[in-house]
């Protein structure tokens, strides 16, 4: 009897178990990366389209996977031109065409509705090489829609890239960062 009681109980609280893990998956169209580079003479503001994104994750334990991917050449500063350079000589779109965030674990409570700030790591792949980050996310759930922001800093000098500075045009070696995903959310 002590058996069949504690099985019956497993029974019920095992959908709850297997109703906390769930899948986030991203809307490109209704999402995009903004950065922000000071420079000597100006801030310069620009967009780059996400191409895809899917993150798993379950709420009683603090691993996610997936993976958040832009396209590197769809950078676009309101400049021909230093757009065309950044492309060529800093992110070598042709060598790498995307840059993409594969999130590995996260601390914190996500709620089941409402706002959540989750502290997220995960490894950062730029020119091809990967770099390991902790990223704070606000992440916010309506019913089946759900939103996820965040501000990094990435130094991107630090990593590899080239600094686009020329003559008395100075750029700073860090780049900010505002990630903006729209989704819905799946079991």
């Amino acid at each position: 009897m002590k058996s069949f009681v504690v099985f019956g109980i497993a029974v019920m609280l095992a959908p709850a178990a297997f109703a906390q893990h769930q899948t986030f998956v991203v809307n490109p169209d209704a999402s995009e990366v903004k950065m922000t580079l000071k420079t000597t003479h100006e801030l310069v503001n620009g967009a780059f389209h996400v191409q895809s994104g899917s993150i798993a994750f379950d709420r009683s334990t603090p691993k996610i996977s997936g993976s958040v991917v832009v396209l590197a050449g769809t950078g676009k500063t309101g400049n021909d031109s230093r757009d065309k350079k950044m492309n060529k000589d800093i992110l070598k779109v042709e060598q790498y065409a995307t840059i993409s965030f594969e999130p590995t674990a996260y601390a914190g409570a996500i709620a089941p509705s409402g706002d959540s700030t989750i502290q997220v790591t995960g490894i950062f792949t730029l020119l091809g090489a990967p770099h390991e980050i902790t990223v704070p996310i606000l992440v916010h759930f309506d019913g089946s829609s759900a939103t996820a922001k965040a501000h990094l800093v990435v130094p991107y000098v630090q990593w590899g890239l080239k600094n686009p500075s020329f003559m008395i045009w100075k750029a700073d070696n860090d780049v900010a960062i505002d990630l903006n995903l729209a989704g819905t959310i799946s079991k």
